[in-house]
């Protein structure tokens, strides 16, 4: 096994490629969208041949990582664990500073990271299969399950760590290897954790970090019939795309795309409650979030009290400087991302909404790309606005008659990932969980917020192929193997 050098801090950030830090045909820069005088760092970019040697060394480095002792592989997991938890704080700046979340979200995206890699160690000593009777006498059945083999992972830029961690650990844990291709938004965080990953004892190709823009590198990599698996959370629109790319060569694909997920607030709900669950669920993260509640579906009977309390809430947010105390969130991730929220408050209010709160970028005293969070009343299901993702700080409230009318607004939608309510009645909490066409279900919480050891994943157009997370994830990072043996 190889154990390379972690290059130095006042280096250039090279790329990760079977084993050696290499530099790229490019540099881009990387910086703080609190402060865009603020540079990060310059991340050097892949060029597509690159991206073929990566798949090639991970092809080679997974034959023997495959073959490594378990507990060899569970302590390997277990250290860079151990390392991300440690340096929680620190990272969680680094974070802070690149995507825009508050140091708070920062510190606990790492400390989560660094529980998945635990979780996923655990796993790899989980060596349990099955044994049948065969039909046929004196043959016996046993079923076990064998790495994919090569697993290309694409991950977006709101969750840097997190979600790349959430499809690296158990990639490694089921010994497979891995070419990883972060957003090119927000290459700090990818870079960091592959430099912790660097310095493990892994067979060189193991692991491959490959940086650069998805329309040269992502596409190589999603059209790679050198690849086994290939793991993707984005766009619907990529997502589409990655699909299209992997099935023409028959690469198994797991896809995590995009939302319109919706909160219920119902009769009987605890407004003070219910205004927690929708600001947590529709603003925490500037709103960048898949599992982000921007559709607030709210019966007659408390709709106006519900806005009243929810907009006396947003009166209270401070925004600004994601590293500044105090701070409830901070900017949102880029000028595009910017722009694009904002073209969406003005079509929004062309199509009849109300504008109750918010809807305009903030000047601080540090040049970034702040926004108020935004709330519409006055909205109906048929809007634009509540039928596409704006992944923003923007939610709108959607008046009904009653809990069934809110359950069939909050199904009506090409997607399908989380959905909430608020209630006391266990009747209807119980027929929400049985109605809602979603992947995952909240009763009196906030949509957005998720457990690591248990599945996640949604239906329609949110989610396509096996699940992620829990012991769930291994239906997509290994395949069944039968063996039959008949003694002579």
């Amino acid at each position: 096994m190889t154990h390379a050098a972690s290059p130095s801090r006042t280096q250039s950030h090279a790329l990760y490629l079977n084993g050696r830090w290499v530099e790229g045909e490019s540099h881009v820069e990387n910086r703080n969208p609190s402060d865009l005088s603020d540079v990060i760092g310059h991340y050097a970019q892949a060029s597509v041949a690159q991206m073929h040697e990566a798949v090639a060394a991970a092809k080679q480095g997974q034959k023997a990582w495959a073959k490594t002792g378990l507990e060899h592989r569970y302590g390997v997991l277990m250290a860079i664990g151990d390392e991300l938890i440690a340096r929680k704080a620190e990272l969680g700046e680094l974070l802070a500073r690149e995507e825009g979340k508050t140091r708070a979200e920062g510190a606990g995206e790492v400390h989560r990271s660094g529980q998945f890699f635990h979780y996923y160690a655990a796993e790899v000593l989980r060596q349990i299969d099955e044994r049948a009777e065969s039909v046929r006498p004196g043959v016996e059945v046993d079923i076990r399950r064998e790495p994919v083999g090569v697993v290309g992972i694409i991950s977006p830029w709101n969750f840097p760590l997190a979600t790349a961690v959430w499809k690296i650990a158990p990639a490694l844990a089921f010994g497979n290897a891995v070419v990883f291709k972060p957003a090119n938004l927000v290459p700090a965080s990818a870079w960091t954790l592959a430099e912790i990953i660097s310095r493990q004892d892994m067979p060189a190709g193991t692991f491959n970090l490959i940086l650069g823009p998805g329309s040269s590198v992502g596409d190589a990599l999603i059209s790679s019939p050198e690849i086994h698996a290939l793991s993707f959370t984005g766009s619907l629109a990529v997502g589409r795309r990655v699909a299209a790319a992997t099935a023409a060569n028959l690469v198994k694909c797991q896809l995590e795309m995009g939302s319109k997920n919706a909160l219920i607030v119902a009769d009987d709900a605890d407004l003070d409650l219910a205004v927690e669950a929708a600001f947590n669920g529709a603003y925490s993260g500037t709103g960048q979030k898949c599992t982000a509640s921007s559709r607030l579906i709210v019966t007659e009977k408390v709709h106006d009290a519900f806005v009243e309390k929810l907009t006396a809430k947003l009166e209270q947010v401070r925004v600004g400087h994601a590293l500044e105390d105090g701070v409830h969130f901070g900017p949102v991730a880029s000028q595009s991302q910017l722009e694009s929220n904002l073209e969406w408050v003005e079509r929004a209010q062309r199509d009849g909404a109300t504008l109750a709160f918010g809807g305009e970028r903030l000047e601080r005293d540090t040049d970034g790309y702040f926004m108020a969070p935004t709330l519409f009343v006055d909205t109906t299901n048929d809007m634009a606005i509540n039928r596409e993702e704006v992944f923003g700080p923007v939610a709108c409230v959607i008046k009904v008659a009653d809990a069934d009318e809110a359950i069939e607004v909050l199904n009506d939608t090409q997607y399908g990932l989380t959905a909430g309510i608020i209630t006391d009645s266990l009747a209807l909490a119980t027929e929400f969980k049985a109605r809602a066409e979603t992947g995952c279900v909240m009763v009196n919480l906030a949509t957005a917020g998720t457990d690591y050891h248990v599945p996640f994943g949604g239906r329609k157009n949110s989610s396509f192929g096996p699940r992620e997370q829990g012991r769930y994830a291994r239906e997509f990072y290994t395949v069944v193997k039968t063996s039959y043996v008949k003694a002579n």
